[in-house]
């Protein structure tokens, strides 16, 4: 099954962008993921094909319309059914609305993404959606940190990498994700590589040890030290689960 991608976008011809190149543009090519972005100007219904209009209640800037933006997300569902299953009773790809109001993007969300179909990404622009969308077209609004953008494009960029370097195929080493910063609810350790001295800063002695079992204690050690230091809310969830 090919993981399938498509954004819904005022400029399309940001995509594939940084994923057409890489690890991911290989991955592309070999047909491990597709691609589609799509206009969303094209489900406009006047001639100037207008996709925004004034905020209700007043207010600075504009807002996508919520008919425009049915029109694209049923096209690219192929229904304009909410359900869990597709039309042939398969999981559907979930639409994903990147804006700074949802629930902040996690890799435990991210692999969930990555072992399913695919995703749909809404992404917006201007002062945002008309609220309306996300539930009567079922959408899950995503974050991808406490930040303010131009529009959803490099959000969705960011999401679909990070998808996609999970996907069966694509990474080079099939263990080189695992120790990673938060796949096991922590901040990967520090690395380093030669030269072993540089500017009078030297390579801590444990990693030129060679003993392994030294090497992973202190990997996990230092793992832990900066989560709590650097990250503690990442730090505090970690001593959760473990209780």
């Amino acid at each position: 099954m090919t993981f399938a991608a498509t954004v819904l976008t005022l400029y399309p011809e940001m995509f594939p962008g940084p994923l057409g190149v890489s690890l991911a543009g290989r991955a592309l090519g070999e047909e491990k993921w597709s691609m589609d972005a799509v206009q969303i100007r094209d489900f406009a219904a006047d001639k100037h094909r207008t996709v925004d209009d004034t905020p209700a209640g007043g207010g600075a800037g504009m807002v996508l319309r919520v008919d425009v933006l049915a029109k694209a997300v049923d096209h690219a569902r192929d229904s304009g059914v909410s359900t869990a299953l597709d039309t042939n009773g398969e999981k559907a790809r979930p639409v994903i609305a990147l804006t700074p109001r949802g629930k902040p993007l996690t890799q435990q969300r991210v692999r969930e993404l990555a072992a399913g179909p695919g995703v749909i990404l809404l992404c917006g622009r201007f002062e945002g959606f008309d609220e309306r969308i996300f539930e009567g077209r079922n959408v899950e609004e995503v974050s991808v940190g406490d930040i303010v953008l131009s529009g959803g494009e490099c959000a969705a960029l960011m999401l679909l990498d990070a998808c996609i370097r999970l996907l069966p195929g694509v990474m080079g080493a099939a263990l080189s994700g695992h120790e990673e910063s938060f796949e096991n609810g922590l901040l990967e350790y520090p690395h380093y590589t030669r030269p072993a001295e540089w500017e009078g800063r030297v390579i801590p002695e444990v990693l030129r040890s060679g003993d392994h079992a030294k090497i992973a204690e202190w990997r996990q050690r230092r793992s832990e030290d900066d989560t709590r230091l650097r990250r503690p809310d990442l730090w505090e969830r970690h001593i959760g689960a473990r209780v």
